[in-house]
């Protein structure tokens, strides 16, 4: 048997929404790495400023595309960091997968009372709720996590707030107000 190596070409075909998917997902992920480098309080303790760019394309774009930014941005962070696969890749992705729930259900909300800053608010305790819900299933199977509870509900607003601050700056400056 004989194997005759031809030269075949591979396309792939790609649209704006791809490329549009792309890079939102690099600013985002560098965003992520930047965030790596500073040192944390506490495990689990982080700004979120990568959820920014969700936000910013849950406004700008849709849920599906804010959906895969997202998602991307955990698979690929946790490549660059090398901890895909670890607990801290799981924690990671149950907040992204919570947090996105929660902004699912909540973008068709009435935008005169839910803003930027109320869904940054709702993602980030969605997100840290996903991450204590792993935790206390899979990794610390006590009753003893609840103790650390207005610990990181606190961090959460005060991360939710900011972001959201900076996402709805963003969003007004790039994004055309819908029409009542």
């Amino acid at each position: 048997m004989t194997l005759l190596a031809t030269k075949q070409q591979i396309t792939i075909s790609t649209t704006a929404d791809d490329h549009r998917i792309a890079k939102l997902t690099a600013v985002a992920i560098g965003l992520h790495l930047i965030e790596s480098i500073f040192p944390s309080p506490l495990p689990g303790i982080k700004p979120g400023i990568a959820n920014i760019v969700t936000l910013y394309v849950l406004y700008r774009f849709d849920f599906a595309t804010a959906a895969w930014v997202s998602l991307l941005r955990v698979f690929a962070g946790s490549f660059m960091l090398g901890n895909f696969l670890s607990p801290t890749f799981m924690l990671s992705l149950c907040g992204a997968i919570l947090s996105l729930a929660a902004l699912a259900l909540a973008i068709n909300l009435p935008r005169h009372y839910f803003s930027p800053i109320s869904l940054s608010i709702l993602a980030a305790f969605s997100h840290i709720m996903g991450q204590l819900i792993l935790v206390r299933l899979f990794l610390i199977p006590h009753a003893g996590i609840a103790y650390l509870i207005p610990v990181f509900a606190s961090v959460a607003l005060l991360f939710g707030v900011i972001n959201g601050v900076v996402a709805g700056l963003l969003i007004k400056k790039h994004v055309k107000p819908e029409k009542s």
